[in-house]
C-alpha cells in the first residue's frame, strides 16, 4: 500500500497530504507602485489540498520554520475542465514520463480520489500552519518510505533538468 494514516498528533514528515492549506498569490499590482513599494499589493488566499516536498530529515532536525509543499489536484476534475487528457493520467503521467507533474493513486480510507501533484506550482508555508492543521483532523494520508522517494526524485528531476534554448541544428548522420 502506498499511503499511511499516521496519528493527529504525528509530527509534519515528507509525504503528508494535508488538506485546507491556505495559499496566497498575487492577484493584481500596479508595477509603479510595485517598483517604489508604495501601495500594497492584492493578494488571494485559496485552500488547496498540498503535499509536503521538504525532506524528513531537515522536518526531524528543525532545520527550518517554513515547509515546501506542492499543490495537489483532483485527477478526475483536471480531465473535466479539459487540463488533461484521460489517457495521459492513464499513460504517461501514471508513469512519471511527463515533467513536473506527479500521479497518485485514490485513497478510500481517507477520502483521496486519483490526484496530479503539480511539483510546478510549489510553495514555502509556515511549519507551524501545517503542524496546527494536522493535529485538528487536515492530514489526509502519508505517503510511505520508497513510493516518497520516488516523489522526492521525480521532483529533484523536474528542477534539476538543463532545457536547451532550441534542438541541435544538425541531424545525425548514423549507418
Amino acid at each position: 500500500m502506498i499511503f499511511d494514516s499516521p496519528p493527529l498528533d504525528a509530527p509534519v514528515d515528507q509525504g503528508d497530504i494535508i488538506d485546507g492549506c491556505p495559499l496566497h498569490h498575487l492577484a493584481s499590482f500596479d508595477i509603479a507602485d510595485l517598483l517604489a513599494q508604495r501601495a500594497p499589493v492584492s493578494v488571494v488566499c485559496t485552500y488547496s489540498r498540498v503535499l509536503v516536498l521538504t525532506q524528513t530529515c531537515d522536518l526531524a532536525q528543525k532545520k527550518s520554520s517554513v515547509v515546501l509543499v506542492a499543490v495537489m489536484r483532483d485527477g478526475s476534475e483536471m480531465v473535466r475542465q479539459g487540463v488533461l487528457k484521460a489517457a495521459d493520467v492513464q499513460g504517461p503521467i501514471r508513469a512519471g514520463r511527463v515533467f513536473g507533474w506527479y500521479y497518485l493513486p485514490g485513497f478510500q480510507r481517507s477520502g483521496l480520489a486519483e490526484s496530479v501533484v503539480d511539483l510546478r506550482q510549489v510553495h514555502t508555508v509556515g511549519r507551524d500552519l501545517l503542524t496546527t492543521l494536522c493535529l485538528n483532523g487536515r492530514r489526509s494520508a502519508r505517503i510511505r518510505p520508497l513510493y516518497r522517494e520516488h516523489l522526492a526524485r521525480h521532483f529533484a528531476e523536474t528542477y534539476a533538468r538543463i532545457g536547451l534554448p532550441q534542438p541541435y541544428e544538425t541531424q545525425p548522420q548514423f549507418t
